[in-house]
């Protein structure tokens, strides 16, 4: 086997169809994260889950800085078993003299980790005996990613040091004085789960005080308008709430002709609107117009179609 294997990484990313980091993860562009640290974890987790991607959030994590809303970064993932003996010496020697790597396992995947990275790290839900950062190595990992952090399904320890970084930000099941021991990486960017969710190398990581989702790589854009879409109709529907011109059932269900046409009036001339003037409301319009009104049901069923590979196996 080889850690963070160029060929493995494309072959288990064929959606993807933009650039590359040199090892093959897909490198979503700069533009499309800094619009998504502009969205909620719901806005995001709505296109996902109507493209049959239900398994992309989990909540059950604390995070060391509240005073960093939001981490937004592309996903370097690893994945850690405990120790077998026989298996864990020989991936140790094997990685030092065939892949020229030092220290220990915990290090490996941040060797290489750049601006805007998010290491995930499958620890298997261990804290005791099971902290693959303290203060060093986190403090490494905000050096380098600059505004990036990590996700640990286990334990950290070192609080008190990770939590005076404040440009970066971690989350973590537990903390635990013990260091990291008796366990073994076993994957360096391969699919991995944190707890309820999946996440691929190159995902975009969206982490927030209601905790974490993954957005893969290929959806990132396509998702990120459809967020920005529901933040904007948001801001509108809250005004005219205020305002008393709408019900909470009218602003909730789908809408009408008319609210249409006011919402493209306030979406042409409206302050608040200007940030999400890239979009464009013409099908939805056009789908009032002609009486077309999706369920919730039958836009999980279309989203799923279009998600659907070309191939059939």
């Amino acid at each position: 086997m080889k850690f963070d294997c160029r060929d493995d990484i494309i072959q288990l990313t064929p959606l993807w169809k933009g650039e590359r980091f040199p090892n093959g993860r897909p490198r979503v562009p700069d533009d499309i994260l800094r619009r998504i640290a502009k969205t909620t974890i719901e806005e995001m987790w709505m296109p996902l889950y109507i493209r049959g991607y239900k398994y992309q959030f989990e909540g059950r994590l604390k995070r060391s800085n509240p005073d960093m809303p939001v981490m937004v970064g592309r996903a370097v993932t690893a994945v850690y078993m405990p120790t077998r003996p026989d298996l864990a010496n020989y991936l140790m020697e094997y990685a030092h003299k065939e892949e020229g790597r030092k220290g220990n396992f915990n290090q490996w995947p941040l060797e290489d980790l750049v601006e805007d990275d998010v290491v995930i790290l499958d620890m298997y839900d261990k804290v005791r005996e099971g902290c693959p950062l303290g203060g060093n190595l986190s403090t490494l990992i905000s050096n380098k990613t600059k505004r990036g952090g990590a996700i640990v399904w286990g334990g950290v320890r070192d609080l008190n040091q990770i939590q005076g970084i404040k440009n970066a930000q971690f989350y973590y099941r537990d903390t635990d004085p013990t260091p990291f021991l008796e366990s073994m990486l076993v994957g360096l960017n391969v699919p991995c789960h944190i707890g309820m969710a999946v996440c691929m190398p190159g995902d975009v990581v969206l982490g927030t005080a209601s905790g974490v989702i993954f957005i893969p790589a290929h959806l990132a854009e396509t998702c990120v308008i459809d967020a920005e879409k529901s933040h904007a109709r948001d801001i509108w529907g809250f005004q005219r709430l205020h305002e008393g011109k709408y019900t909470a059932a009218q602003i909730d269900s789908a809408w009408e002709v008319g609210m249409w046409e006011d919402f493209c009036d306030w979406f042409q001339t409206d302050p608040e609107a200007k940030p999400y003037s890239h979009l464009n409301f013409d099908k939805e319009v056009e789908d009032a117009r002609n009486g077309i009104f999706r369920t919730f049901e039958e836009e999980m069923n279309e989203g799923q179609r279009l998600s659907q590979p070309s191939t059939r196996w």
